[in-house]
Formats: structure tokens, sequence, C-alpha cells
């Protein structure tokens, strides 16, 4: 057989994912017969129907459907790349990607400041926990939480995690009433789970030799932001990240539980992306930005936690990979923050 009928396969597949010839024909910039010429043309090379009616409907047969299922991935790949060569033309397009707490808890709060620094721009931020496709998407950075070191990518690290027990002062009054004793309080306390942190509560309390038995996580989130916020509402104890929540402690709305466990630091925020994209005027900008606000904000985190009387314990990848035996220092999708 005769190669496939590209102009036919992409008449095809427009019917078959917009529902009708008309809506094809408007996206193709075509005529609805010659859209209808094109399928019966493509039927005709491969001598099966593609449609059948149905009430006024055109539905996929059995043999279209297969068609259309490997037709919508093939073009749907092109017009990403595609859309991917035209922005390397725009000089004022940028489009990243972001772990989502710090997404909405750091970047959101901040990128006013970038886009007033370049009010021509076009940004896009997506907040989710996918890593990108940088072969098959347009994106040109990936902001990451996790360990570093993905091969095949330029990674630079952006920012250390700094990680305590985090509570709204009441609770902590709550809890100290009784008794000094950290153990003490918080077998008494609510705890609250950050289940994708790379430091959870299991691994501080065996560092800090605090023994709670069979330990109960009343709350468990999959995202620090809504830990945060848990404890920000006097809702219980959450081990996660100072670097997120330097607002709430500057307001005294959160406070450190205790400062005699040294605070977890380790390298956890990333900007990672093919080295070619930092050839880019808005990437390598934006880039520089990035780094230097990333780098203010960690030295107000650190002065105000050294201010309470925090010390700081310092853990390598390797180390935090030590910890996490089922995790590698270079995964296949890095981890949502």
């Amino acid at each position: 057989m005769r190669d496939i009928n590209l102009k036919a396969t992409q008449c095809f597949e427009a019917v078959a994912r917009l529902g009708t010839v008309t809506q094809a024909a408007r996206e193709l910039e075509v005529s609805p017969s010659a859209v209808s010429q094109q399928i019966s043309r493509l039927e005709a090379q491969l001598g099966a129907k593609l449609f059948r009616r149905e009430k006024r409907r055109l539905v996929l047969t059995l043999e279209g459907d297969r068609l259309f299922q490997t037709a919508t991935q093939a073009f749907g790949a092109i017009r990403n790349a595609g859309g991917a060569v035209s922005r390397q033309h725009n000089a004022h397009t940028i489009a990243i990607r972001v772990s989502p707490s710090f997404g909405v808890r750091w970047l959101g709060p901040r990128i006013a400041d970038f886009a007033a620094q370049h009010p021509e721009w076009n940004i896009r931020i997506d907040a989710t926990p996918d890593f990108s496709a940088f072969t098959t998407e347009a994106i040109d950075i990936d902001l990451r939480y996790g360990l570093g070191g993905w091969s095949g990518l330029s990674v630079a690290p952006l920012m250390n995690d700094l990680v305590l027990p985090l509570i709204h002062p009441a609770y902590g009054a709550q809890l100290r009433a009784p008794t000094a004793d950290l153990a003490t309080q918080l077998a008494d306390a609510q705890l609250i789970d950050s289940v994708k942190s790379l430091y959870r509560w299991d691994l501080w309390l065996a560092a800090n030799r605090i023994e709670l038995g069979d330990i109960a996580y009343p709350f468990r989130f999959d995202r620090s932001s809504m830990s945060i916020e848990l404890a920000k509402q006097a809702g219980g104890v959450a081990l996660d990240s100072a670097t997120l929540c330097l607002p709430e402690l500057l307001r005294g709305e959160l406070a450190p539980l205790s400062c005699e466990p040294p605070v977890i630091d380790f390298a956890a925020y990333w900007l990672a992306c093919p080295p070619h994209h930092l050839n880019r005027r808005p990437v390598r900008l934006f880039a520089e930005w990035l780094s230097n606000a990333c780098r203010a904000h960690e030295q107000k985190v650190r002065a105000f936690l050294a201010a309470q009387g925090c010390v700081f314990q310092t853990m390598e990848g390797a180390e935090l990979i030590g910890v996490h035996p089922n995790r590698s220092a270079a995964p296949a999708r890095m981890r949502p923050g």
C-alpha cells in the first residue's frame, strides 16, 4: 500500500476529535465538502469505512477508532512541537512548569515582580506534579522539588528546604502547658503528615530518638501548602518547610514547636531544562532573576530561624537517598512539592 495520505488523515483526525465535518472544516480553514472528499479518499485507500452515521451523528467504526488513537497522538505531538518551534522565535514568551506548593506559596506571590520588569512578555505557568516531557511539550523550564541530579538536563539548585515542626503559637502554648518535654508534647499532638516530602515524621523522630509508639496521622496531605495551612489554623503540628511559609512565621501565625532539634537543611528546589533552552534570552533572564530571588529569600528564612535560636543540620542528597532506599538520584519523574 502507498504511504497514507497525510492531508486526508489530518481531515479524518479533526472530524473524529471535534465530532462534526463542519467544525473540522472551520479548524482546517477549508470547506466541509473538501473535508468529506478527503475522508472518502482515505477510506478508499485503506479499504475500510472509518465512520458510520447514527441519528445525524458521525460515529467511529472499530477501524476508525484504531486509526484515530494513533493519528491524534501523532498530530498532537506535531502541534506541541510546532508551538515549541514558534516560541523559539518569539523573544517575549516563556512557559514555566512548577511543583504545586512551590508555585502557590513561593513563585505565585513573586512573579508580579518579574512581570513588572518585563511588561511586554507573555508568561505562562503550569503548577503540576508532572515533570515536563521537554521533547514533546512546549515548556521552557521546570522548577522542581526533589533530589536533583536528573540526567540529560541542565540542573541548577535554587534553594534549600529548611524543615522543622511548625505550629500555631496558641496550639504550641497548649502543648507546652502540661510539660516542657518535647516527646510528651508530640505524643499529645495532632501530627500533620506531608506524604510527598523528602523528610517526614518517621525519619525526624528516629533521628531525634523520640519514640511515640504507633504513630497516628489524623491528617495526611500530598501538598505542603495544605499541611502548612492546617498548622496555621491550629489544627496540629506540621513537619514542613519554613522555606515555604516565611510570611506566616514573620506574622506570628506559625512558629517552631522547638528549636532544640536542629533544622533539617538540604537542597530541594531546582531549575531544570534542556541545556539549549538557556540560549533563549527570556529563559536566561528569568533564571537569573529566579536565582537571585531564591538566594535572598533563603537568607531571610535562615536569619529568622537563627534569631529564634535554631541550629541547622545539613543533609546531602546521598544521605537523603540513604534514608529513602527506594528512591534513586535520577528518578524518571521529579517529585511534587
